[in-house]
Formats: structure tokens, C-alpha cells, sequence
């Protein structure tokens, strides 16, 4: 068990490695080549150019000005400078809404802090319980001693405990009510506000029924012109392109080597060669300028033979299309009604923006949608208590004396002074941290086999089974597997109103693991973040190897984007530590506080300077982050409760049990009262966009802004075939129709009737 000592060694380590990484930021981004590194977001937007210097030459590389060295912190308040709403012009509401996560930390646990430090510390260091039980071999640190495993069983202390829980329940509640309601209010502002976007007009429908006279085309059209006649402006149909997008990224892939190898032959006059084996590592050497010229034709040949097939291929049009419409209005009314008397069929929805389709899953069949779903909530079940496994090996480490029960040889080393508070204070949590970098990646590949079309959705169902897995495994399993491994099978087979007595008796004895993962991941992991190791190398190596002209240059920044399905998941397990300790061991919150506030000012900056968002949703997230946050509000109320019921103080405990269902009534009142601003578009704003910008815009072409928003990327720029469009002026009452008469008319419905 980690005690004072051990802690501090983590918190000396950690604080040294995030003033390191602050100093090597304030170095690198005060260099000129460094420059598209750490302000890509400007040069996309054209404000920001190449630094030019005068002088030496190697001022154009190293800036030589000793004086800007000296503010090497100014970056914060800079950070903090830029106002809200110009924020959300220049970053987009997503990445502001994202932030505002951070802010809202700081809102419930600056006050949380302060409350539980001014009254459950005083009450929980001066119990005593453990100081007069020490002659009984108990186990336990300074740490300890500040929990509420100090206060005796059956005492009336607990009431204290008892009537802090309901203030940090209710200010918990008071603050995300009011951020619900905040952010509502600014999702509906920015969708009434922001510029004509193409999915304002567009709905995606998906499982088009079948017809033997009708190509889907021709059915789509049919249906739409008969069914919203007034309305109906255009659509695309979807291909299925995936073969020849797959194509069109390896050539990508070999215009790089060959342009790597180009240019190194033309600075060495040496001809470079390669291997045609596996990456290049064997197999027979040739030229390597004419190898991948030559496999670059080869693939071109391919690429274009797959693009005739594609787009002259009936089998490659799947049963989906982009249905446009001439108004908002058209376009709320056909996605948030029934299209048809079978509730499976003509399934309409929200069109995401055209960069946020994702256009692989598109081409899934509807019908295969249930069974990749049920797969993949199976196979995440078995991959969370798989992961059980490591985890219960890293929690291991936070127990000194089970290092010594496995490998006993390094007894003597492990006694060490030194290399025990190391173990026990920073490797804990750093070894966790190393085993939770790959899962986000298997979860988005688990994600995209489910079948979600946009990468907006892709991200918020990955966040959801991050979320699960940080709750179960790593909050969960922490303290079950790293408190007593021998206890899982007694928590396995208890009875469910015995689980929360089981964990709630293991959380005082995790809260030193836990400060040293929020030192680890929050404090070091953050100001890592900002320093942007990876793509700085590679712009570097990119900017050696391939750059030839300022476009390349452009194209070989990397700025990145909010990592949503990461960040979130993980800025949840932080409050759900901040709620469930609150109460129990108070002082882990002011580690909690500094991670907000580090946190912020980090994010802050790198929206401004850094990321460039992938898509726009209208922070369509918040619901999922605001039920998450009620998760963990329920979660550390059960398991206070059943702590107290550990601690003879049954009939207190009572007094607990409305706690978590006025938090469920409350989450039910802000999902009646909130939620519809995320998933529907009202009419009534829709009617307003749809006369400002006739009055404004009377002769605007709608049909020539809409005709390319929603082709393939791997079409655009090519001669495509698109669908022959009614035109708008036409008064005719009749609908072209290529379907036969159920009478075996041989009239046509084109024919006057």
C-alpha cells in the first residue's frame, strides 16, 4: 500500500516531467521551422504564413531573440483570452462545447474541494479509529487516516458525511442542470446562425425497397416526387466504391515512396533501390524510381477499370440516396416523420455534413445492421472481462508484498527505500495508462463493423463503450482485483444488493493508486499533449523527404483533431473519481481540481492554435456526456451507501436510499426538458432560415449548390452521372413512372390520361 512518501515521489516525478515538457514547449514553438507544428490551424486558414527572418541564416531555423525565451508561460493567458462566441467562429461549437467539459469540472469540484476539506478532513483525522487499532497489525497510511475508514463504526460522524453527500448531490444536479440548459440554448443559437450547409437540406434514406421496373434511381425520384411533391428538389444514390477507394488510397501510398525516392535521387545523383517483398525488407532489389512508376501506372490501369465498373455496374448502386429538398423546412419534415406504412422500409434520417459520412459503412445492407450489433455487444462483453486479467496483473503492482509473493528472489531489491516508493507510487499508474493505449483503437474498429454512417455517431457509440470499459475495468476492477484478487470470485457469486458492501469496503483502500493515475494521465499525460511529439517528428521527416513546394508543406502538417472517443471516456473516469471520493477520502480533490484547470488552459490553447476538426455536429454529444455524468453522480451514491452499511450505521444509511432516485428523476426531467434539441430540428426555426434566405437571396440556385454536396470524394473532379432532375417549373400534376400498369396497360404514364 503507497503511503505519504510514496505519493510524494509520484507527485515530485510527475510535476518534474510536466514542467519538463512545458519548458520543451515553450523552446519548440518559439522555432521558426517548428512554426507549422504548433499553429497549424492558422495556416489552414490562410491568416498565418511561413516566418521570415532577416539576418543570420540560421535565424530562418532557431529563433535567436533571447527576450521572447523569458515568457516562456504567456501561451496561458493567451489561451484564455479569446472570448466564447469567437471561439465558436473559429473552432466550431463541437470543439467549445468539448471544453466547456473542463470548465464544468472546475464548476462542481472547486466547491466540492472546499466544503470537504473544511469539514469531512477535520472530522475524518480526528476519529482516531486507526491509531487505536494499530497494535492490531492494521495496515495503513497518512492518507488513511484523512478517509472515512478513520471514523469508528457506529459513529455519529457519519451524519456529517451523510448531509455532505446530499450538498454535493444537489450542487452536482444545480451545475448540470444549468449546463444542459446552457448548451441547448447555444446548439439552437449556432443551428439558427450558422451559414447554409448542404445536410440543412439533405436526408439520408436507407433500406429502399426492391423494384422490377425501377432502377433505385428511378424509384427514389418516383417516391419522393409523389410523396413530397412540393418539396423534392434532388438526390444521389450511394455506390459501392469501398474497392476503388481502397485503390485510389494505395496509389496515394506509392506517389509518396516514389516521391520520397524521386527527390532523394535528385539530391545524391545516386539511383536509390528497394525490395519488392514485404516492405521493402526482402525479395529481389530493383530501382526504386522506376519500380514505383511503374506499380503506379499498374494501379492507375486498375483504378480506372474499377471505376467504369462501378459506375456502369446496376449491383453496385445500394438500396440508400441523399434526398435533398428545396427548404429546411422539406428536409425536417421528411427525416422526423414515418415515410411509410411498413416502419421498415424508406428509413429516413438526418444527413450528416458531407465531411462527417462516413462512406465505407454505407454500403453495409440494412438487414445485416441487428446481427453486426448483437455480435459486437457480445464481443465487447467478452473483451471487458478479458481485460480483467491485465488489470488485475497492473494492480498488483500497487502491493508491494504481492511482487515479493511472485518473484521472492527480488525481496532485498524491493525493500529498498528508493525502489519501493517508486513502485508502489508511479509505476501503478503509468502501467495502466500503457495498457489502456490500444483499446480505443479496437473499440472504433468494434464500432465501425456495427455499421454507423457518419464519423460523428462512429465517435459517440466508441466514447459509450470506452466509458463502459473504464467503469468496469478500471475504476471497478481497480479496486476489487488490486484490494484482494481472492475477492472476485466472493464478488462474482454475491448477491446483487451485496455488490455495493463489496466495493464500497475496497474504495478507501484505492484512493493512493488513484491519485497517482490522475498524476500520471492528468497532470504529465496533459502537458505531453501539448508538446505534440509524434507530429512533430513526422512533419519533420515529411518536410526532409517529400516537401518540394509550399503545397506540400501544407499537406505535410498534421494538425489533428479533438480526439472525442478518447478524451471524453477518460474526462468521465475523472469525475466519477472526484464524486465517489468526495465523501470517502476527501483529499484525493484538490488532484482533481489541478487536472481541470491544467486541462483547460491545455485544450484551450490547442483549439485555438491546433486542431482542425474532422466534422461539425452541434455538440449532438452532450446527452451522451450529461447520462454519463449522471452514471457516476448514481454510482458513488451506492456505493457510499454501501460503505455506511459496513459501518454499523444501518439506520442512517436510510436516510441515503432517495439519493439516487431524485438523481434518476432529475436525469429523466432534463432528457424530457433538453434533449430534444440534439436529436430534432424545429420547424419553426427551420421556416425562419428558409423565408430570411429567400428575402435575402432571391435568385439563389439551390439545385447547382446541392448536386456534387454528397458524391463520393473518390468522384469528385471526374465526370460523373448524375440524376436527371424534374424541372422546378414544370406545373404537371403526373409523376414519370417506368413501373407497368397493374392492369397490363400498355399506356405509359407519361401518355395523357
Amino acid at each position: 500500500m503507497a503511503n505519504l512518501q510514496d505519493i510524494s515521489l509520484s507527485a515530485a516525478i510527475n510535476l518534474l516531467s510536466a514542467f519538463a515538457f512545458l519548458i520543451a514547449f515553450a523552446i519548440l514553438r518559439l522555432q521558426p521551422f517548428n512554426d507549422r507544428v504548433y499553429f497549424p490551424k492558422w495556416y489552414l486558414k490562410g491568416i498565418r504564413s511561413s516566418p521570415t527572418r532577416s539576418g543570420a541564416f540560421v535565424s530562418r531555423f532557431v529563433n535567436l531573440d533571447c527576450k521572447t525565451y523569458l515568457k516562456f508561460l504567456n501561451w496561458m493567458p493567451a489561451a484564455l483570452r479569446m472570448p466564447e462566441l469567437e471561439l465558436i467562429d473559429h473552432a466550431g461549437l463541437d470543439s467549445v462545447v468539448y471544453i466547456r467539459i473542463y470548465l464544468l469540472g472546475l464548476k462542481m469540484f472547486v466547491p466540492l474541494c472546499t466544503l470537504a476539506l473544511a469539514i469531512l478532513v477535520p472530522i475524518n483525522w480526528t476519529g482516531k479509529l486507526l491509531e487505536r487499532q494499530h497494535a492490531k497489525d492494521l495496515t495503513f497510511n497518512d492518507i488513511d487516516k484523512l478517509s472515512i475508514s478513520n471514523v469508528a463504526e457506529g459513529s455519529q460522524r457519519f451524519w456529517a458525511h451523510m448531509a455532505v453527500a446530499y450538498i454535493f448531490s444537489f450542487w452536482t444536479m444545480y451545475v448540470l442542470y444549468i449546463e444542459y440548459k446552457t448548451v441547448a440554448a447555444m446548439r439552437l443559437r449556432f443551428l439558427a446562425s450558422e451559414n447554409r450547409r448542404p445536410d440543412q437540406f439533405t436526408v439520408l434514406v436507407r433500406n429502399v425497397p426492391p423494384d422490377a421496373d425501377e432502377s433505385i434511381s428511378e424509384h427514389v425520384e418516383h417516391f419522393f416526387c409523389v410523396n413530397h411533391p412540393d418539396h423534392y428538389l434532388t438526390h444521389q444514390v450511394v455506390y459501392n466504391a469501398n474497392k476503388l477507394a481502397n485503390l485510389v488510397a494505395k496509389r496515394k501510398s506509392l506517389q509518396n515512396w516514389f516521391t520520397y525516392y524521386n527527390n532523394k535521387y535528385e539530391r545524391t545523383s545516386n539511383k536509390p533501390t528497394t525490395k519488392t517483398g514485404l516492405c521493402g525488407l526482402c525479395g529481389t532489389t530493383v530501382d526504386a524510381v522506376d519500380y514505383y512508376a511503374a506499380e503506379i501506372q499498374k494501379i492507375e490501369q486498375e483504378e480506372v477499370a474499377e471505376r467504369e465498373k462501378v459506375l456502369s455496374d446496376s449491383k453496385s448502386i445500394i438500396p440508400a440516396a441523399f434526398v435533398s429538398f428545396k427548404s429546411r423546412w422539406g428536409a425536417a419534415i421528411c427525416a422526423q416523420t414515418q415515410q411509410s406504412s411498413n416502419p421498415t422500409l424508406w428509413l429516413t434520417e438526418w444527413a450528416p455534413e458531407p465531411r462527417d459520412v462516413y462512406w465505407d459503412n454505407l454500403a453495409i445492407p440494412y438487414v445485416e445492421l441487428s446481427i453486426r450489433r448483437l455480435l459486437m455487444a457480445s464481443a465487447l462483453f467478452f473483451l471487458t472481462f478479458f481485460f480483467m486479467i491485465p488489470i488485475a496483473f497492473v494492480q498488483s503492482l500497487a502491493n508491494i508484498e504481492g511482487i515479493e509473493k511472485v518473484f521472492p528472489f527480488l525481496k532485498k531489491i524491493l525493500e529498498t527505500p528508493s525502489i519501493k516508493s517508486l513502485i508502489q507510487g508511479f509505476l501503478p499508474g503509468i502501467a495502466l495508462k500503457i495498457f489502456l493505449i490500444i483499446l480505443p483503437t479496437i473499440l472504433m474498429i468494434m464500432s465501425k463493423i456495427e455499421g454507423f454512417t457518419s464519423a460523428s455517431s462512429l465517435d459517440r457509440r466508441s466514447a459509450g463503450k470506452y466509458h463502459l470499459f473504464l467503469v468496469v475495468n478500471v475504476f471497478l476492477g481497480s479496486i476489487i482485483t488490486g484490494t484482494a484478487f481472492q475477492q472476485l470470485q466472493t464478488f462474482i457469486n454475491a448477491p446483487p444488493t451485496e455488490i455495493p458492501k463489496t466495493i464500497g469496503v475496497s474504495i478507501p483502500m484505492k484512493a493512493t493508486f488513484f491519485i497517482t493515475y490522475i498524476m500520471v494521465d492528468g497532470w504529465a499525460g496533459i502537458a505531453a499533449e501539448i508538446i505534440r511529439l509524434v507530429p512533430l517528428i513526422m512533419f519533420h521527416l515529411k518536410n526532409t523527404f517529400l516537401v518540394k513546394t509550399e503545397e506540400d508543406r501544407n499537406q505535410a502538417m498534421d494538425p489533428g483533431s479533438l480526439d472525442f472517443p478518447t478524451y471524453e471516456p477518460r474526462l468521465q473516469l475523472y469525475f466519477l473519481l472526484g464524486l465517489v471520493y468526495s465523501v470517502v477520502t476527501p483529499i484525493l480533490l484538490p488532484f482533481i481540481v489541478i487536472f481541470f484547470a491544467f486541462a483547460y488552459m491545455v485544450f484551450r490553447h490547442q483549439v485555438i492554435n491546433v486542431y482542425d476538426q474532422k466534422y461539425e455536429s452541434g455538440a449532438a454529444f452532450w446527452p451522451d456526456v450529461h447520462r454519463r455524468l449522471i452514471i457516476s453522480l448514481i454510482i458513488s451514491q451506492l456505493l457510499l451507501l454501501g460503505l455506511l452499511s459496513t459501518k454499523r450505521a444501518a439506520k442512517s444509511t436510510l436516510v441515503l436510499i432517495p439519493l439516487p432516485i431524485l438523481t434518476i428523476w432529475f436525469h429523466k426531467y432534463c432528457k424530457g426538458r433538453f434533449e430534444s434539441a440534439f436529436v430534432k430540428f424545429p420547424l419553426q426555426d427551420a421556416m425562419v432560415k428558409d423565408t430570411l434566405e429567400r428575402a435575402t437571396e432571391p435568385n439563389l440556385n439551390l439545385k447547382a449548390y446541392l448536386q456534387d454536396a454528397y458524391i463520393h470524394p473518390i468522384f469528385k473532379g471526374t465526370d460523373f452521372e448524375r440524376p436527371q432532375i424534374t424541372d422546378e417549373e414544370e406545373e404537371s400534376p403526373l409523376v414519370p413512372t417506368k413501373r407497368k400498369s397493374k392492369y397490363n396497360s400498355e399506356m405509359s404514364s407519361t401518355e395523357g390520361v
